[in-house]
């Protein structure tokens, strides 16, 4: 058995994918496909979050409780960020649009991308391919900008975070 080196990033994207795909059937090459990575990564990356008890040892369920739990906690201390410099992009965090009402800040914050439409301090993607994944796919675009809140955002800002997150991942509204 190959020894476990810790989660990964794109572990978090691909965790996402299944979840998204809800009750339908796949396979790993629709989630690299979907994603931009390679079947072996998303194979890969299934054993860590089983290892991780994130997902069930099928593969194929992910544990909703424990990911929200991870993420909440762990993400803005496993994978950390800071605003870099400014560069054209595609709008993250509170910058998305969908967190422009609920969210007021002065700050534009994206993810570096030639072809990108917005200007912002760059953040840093979790993986690679994250940008050409979520110009595919609205709702996991959404989802990883929400994300970058919880990486990046002040406690308020956090907060506005972890509910959609709870209602995303476990159908809860906020408490």
């Amino acid at each position: 058995m190959r020894q476990h080196k810790g989660m990964r990033p794109q572990d978090i994207v691909v965790l996402i994918k299944i979840i998204l795909f809800e009750d339908k059937d796949w396979q790993f090459q629709d989630i690299a496909r979907a994603i931009y990575i390679s079947p072996a990564e998303v194979s890969e990356s299934l054993s860590r979050s089983s290892f991780a008890c994130l997902i069930n040892h099928e593969r194929r369920k992910v544990f909703r409780n424990a990911f929200f739990e991870f993420l909440q906690f762990g993400l803005p201390y496993v994978f950390p960020q800071a605003p870099g410099p400014m560069t054209k992009g595609m709008a993250t965090s509170h910058s998305h649009k969908y967190f422009k009402g609920n969210i007021v800040s002065n700050e534009v914050y994206v993810w570096p991308d030639p072809n990108g439409g917005d200007y912002g301090q760059a953040i840093e993607p979790l993986y690679i391919n994250q940008v050409k994944a979520a110009k595919e796919d609205s709702r996991l675009y959404e989802i990883l900008a929400m994300l970058d809140v919880i990486r990046v955002g002040k406690n308020r800002e956090k907060k506005v975070a972890i509910n959609y997150l709870r209602k995303f991942l476990l159908n809860e509204s906020s408490n």
